[in-house]
Formats: structure tokens, C-alpha cells, sequence
């Protein structure tokens, strides 16, 4: 596989993701009466601002190594063990979280509003730097 495509395989991995968690949490925030919106807005602005952070990290990291990688490698080269621990382990905990009858729809609002665009934001970042890498 060409490294150029592994940006775009990592941009997927988590560009759709991100944008199926975003439209859960502004499906929950369709259901809020209008008074509460003003908090849970700050929270999301809290939340978006805290994983743009940390997943901004995360790209700059992994796309030194994508880029470290021979012209044509595999695609289990798009992250290292721990990015792919990472994948799984967050995949795995939004399906727990799915089935969870007790959360308030506050939380899935709030939190899925700001971790979904963080994660789409990555995925763009990620799809951006195979434009770079020529």
C-alpha cells in the first residue's frame, strides 16, 4: 500500500467515527429544552477544546511515523500497537456506552458534541497530510 493512502486510511478510521458521534450528540441536544442549552454549550466548547487538543497530538505523532515508513507498506503501519489499542479500546467503549439505559441525555449531548468534531477534525488533518506527503 502506498504510505499516501495510510493518511487516508487513518483519516477514515477516524473522520467516521466522529461523524456518526456527532450526529448522536446533536440528535440528544434536539431534545433539550431551551432553557439548559446555554450550559451544556460550554461543556461541549469545554469537551471539543480538550480533544482537539489531545487528538492534535496524536496526529502530529502519527503522521511522523506514517511518514518514517518505506513509499509502500501495509496498512497495519497506519498507526503503532498503542494507536490501534487506542482505536479499539474507544470503539469499544461507545458501543458499551450505547447500551447503557442510565446515561443522561445531557452527557451524550455534551460529550458526543465535542468529541465527534475532534474526531472529524483528525480525520481531516489526517487526509491532509497525503496531499503533503508527494
Amino acid at each position: 500500500m502506498n504510505r499516501r493512502y495510510l493518511y487516508i486510511a487513518a483519516g477514515v478510521i477516524w473522520g467516521i467515527p466522529g461523524v456518526m458521534v456527532s450526529l448522536k450528540g446533536i440528535r440528544a441536544y434536539l431534545t433539550m429544552p431551551s432553557g439548559e442549552l446555554w450550559w451544556l454549550m460550554l461543556i461541549t466548547a469545554g469537551v471539543l477544546a480538550g480533544f482537539l487538543w489531545m487528538f492534535g497530538r496524536i496526529v502530529r505523532r502519527y503522521c511522523g511515523l506514517i511518514a518514517q515508513e518505506p513509499k509502500q507498506t501495509t496498512i497495519l503501519h497506519t498507526f503503532p500497537l498503542k494507536g490501534w489499542i487506542l482505536v479499539i479500546c474507544m470503539s469499544c467503549l461507545g458501543m458499551v456506552l450505547k447500551f447503557i439505559p442510565s446515561i443522561p441525555a445531557e452527557f451524550i449531548a455534551s460529550f458526543y458534541s465535542g468529541l465527534g468534531p475532534a474526531l472529524v477534525w483528525s480525520g481531516i488533518c489526517f487526509c491532509a497530510q497525503s496531499r503533503k506527503d508527494r
